[in-house]
């Protein structure tokens, strides 16, 4: 359960209004869990109908528990998921009813059934080009431009990869500080040797003819791929001299 943070302006707004909470003190709330969650994202998410916060006289939102708790219950499905808005406000919809429902089975998501047969190609989840600009909240002209620095590419179908929603969201909020695009293109060539390490590891793995060993293939990537990016997040912090979460 989600905790209102016990002190600041948020807390005392929530407290005047009988347990209700601003958007600011939803999204210090969330933050912890959620460290790139941002107010614009939660207006969206509301826009979707995916949440329906109280208005006051004078508009502003007001958040109950409940509010909140399927706010971070919308973003772990998608974090954790990839599933579509559309989806998720489904099976958020059923589970209201007091219907007995699974979460759905899409892209990324594998069982451990699956793992004692991978599939012969991986599968991913996928969004086409008008819900990667919706649930990334940015326009046709930034993702064009984010595309010729090759930032974000789509698939040879026309599709995007899901974590493409969160690298454009990311691209838009390093925007707001004054970072533009162009200078992106470093940390791109990074990621992409990175990969290549990490894929040369794995790579006799990935071309045995065990099943099983296949498999394994695809969860050390996945282990790699975790520790690639701790590593990195240290070396950054570590340059600019700064303590973060």
């Amino acid at each position: 359960m989600l905790q209102t943070p016990s002190g600041g302006a948020g807390s005392g707004t929530a407290a005047r209004d009988s347990g209700l909470m601003s958007i600011g003190a939803v999204l210090n709330a969330l933050r912890d869990e959620f460290p790139e969650v941002t107010i614009s994202k939660i207006r969206f998410l509301e826009s979707e109908g995916l949440i329906e916060p109280q208005r006051t006289p004078s508009g502003y939102r007001k958040f109950s528990a409940g509010d909140v708790e399927r706010l971070a219950h919308v973003l772990r499905m998608q974090r954790d998921h990839y599933l579509p808005l559309k989806v998720i406000r489904e099976h958020l919809d059923a589970m209201e009813r007091g219907e007995a429902v699974q979460l759905p089975v899409v892209g990324r998501q594998r069982t451990h059934e699956d793992l004692r047969e991978p599939p012969s190609a991986p599968t991913v989840a996928r969004v086409g080009r008008a819900e990667l600009l919706a649930a990334a909240d940015v326009e046709e002209g930034e993702l064009k431009e984010w595309e010729s620095y090759g930032l974000i590419a789509p698939l040879a179908d026309g599709a995007y990869e899901a974590e493409a929603v969160t690298v454009a969201a990311l691209i838009a909020e390093l925007g707001r500080f004054g970072i533009e695009p162009r200078h992106l293109r470093v940390m791109k060539a990074a990621a992409d040797r990175e990969a290549g390490l990490v894929d040369q590891v794995v790579a006799p793995l990935k071309r045995h003819r065990n099943p099983q060993t296949r498999a394994l293939a695809e969860a050390r990537t996945k282990e790699l791929a975790a520790l690639t990016v701790k590593l990195h997040a240290a070396l950054v912090k570590t340059a600019l001299g700064v303590r973060l979460p």
